[in-house]
């Protein structure tokens, strides 16, 4: 059986007052019904707590659950659960139109507490199969943030010097392989300016001064890695705000890592690992007046 899949719920039979809301709720069918208690019955779980979560008598326990990803640094959780309805929808909604990309960041580092708080608030999205393979590698310095921008920078002056060959990216188009024409017209001549601004007038362009960074990959073994990432990238973008913290989401440092493997190796994160989202953090040096809108997009009703 799949290790992640192991079953280790744990039923107190002398709390259980047999009212089988675990068994409702449960969508491995883990806990059965007999002689009015409540037992671990089957041999798998998904170890997601809902059993735990709805128990009336505290009677459960799921010895997989670790107990410090709601724990934060920074505040203290309340406990009880918000019920359907109960959050104030307006303060939500306000929250998600108010995060924008934050571009001009201030030099104050971040403090590591609160980065570590804001990786227990991607832990706490949503993942397929409960599989929860991501993983989170911190940078805690704007020296560090510097180190990886020279990494991403090299990787694209040597993307550049490919693209700069006409014979070599018409070819690769001629073949079925536009990537690197494509990269050429849309990319080439932003990329060439900030690798001069970086080593020229150290401007960053990249990660636009961030004194703090959070790459979010995933183990293998995920249903949907990707999906996971992401989920795990937006939570920790609306926590950001909230806490006081500007995020920019840096796609071109991602495409690096799919191309060139030797940047996890230098970064510490093994090479089996797939990195989906990195987020620039800092404190943010601009502040907006309103919220505005977005694009329009196609919407579909049946």
């Amino acid at each position: 059986m799949n290790e992640n899949y192991d079953v280790s719920v744990v039923i107190d039979t002398n709390k259980c007052v047999g009212c089988g809301l675990c068994i409702k709720v449960c969508p491995s069918d883990t806990i059965s019904l007999k002689n009015g208690k409540a037992y671990v019955t089957g041999t798998s779980s998904l170890s997601c707590g809902h059993c735990m979560a709805i128990c009336p008598e505290l009677a459960i326990t799921v010895n997989s659950l670790d107990r410090n990803a709601i724990a934060f640094n920074t505040f203290e959780l309340e406990k009880k659960w918000l019920s359907y309805g109960e959050p104030d929808i307006k303060e939500l909604a306000r929250l998600i139109a108010s995060r924008r990309s934050c571009r001009t960041f201030k030099s104050r580092a971040v403090e590591r507490p609160l980065i570590e708080d804001l990786v227990r608030f991607g832990k706490l999205a949503p993942s397929g199969s409960n599989s929860q393979k991501w993983t989170f590698t911190c940078l805690v310095s704007r020296e560090k943030v510097v180190e990886f921008a020279i990494l991403i920078g090299a990787f694209y002056k040597n993307l550049n010097m490919m693209a700069n060959s006409r014979i070599l990216r018409y070819g690769l188009k001629a073949v079925g392989k536009p990537e690197l024409y494509n990269y050429h017209r849309d990319y080439h001549d932003k990329v060439n300016n900030a690798i001069h601004e970086m080593k020229n007038n150290g401007k960053d362009l990249l990660f636009h001064g961030a004194t703090a960074c959070i790459i979010i990959g995933s183990e293998p073994g995920a249903s949907c890695p990707a999906d996971d990432a992401l989920l795990a990238t937006q939570n920790i973008l609306l926590a950001a705000h909230a806490m006081g913290i500007g995020t920019c989401l840096i796609g071109f440092a991602v495409k690096a890592f799919e191309r060139d493997v030797s940047i996890q190796r230098k970064l510490g994160i093994p090479e089996e690992e797939t990195v989906y989202s990195v987020i620039a953090l800092g404190y943010p040096d601009e502040k907006y007046n309103r919220i505005t809108g977005r694009k329009a997009v196609i919407e579909r009703y049946f």
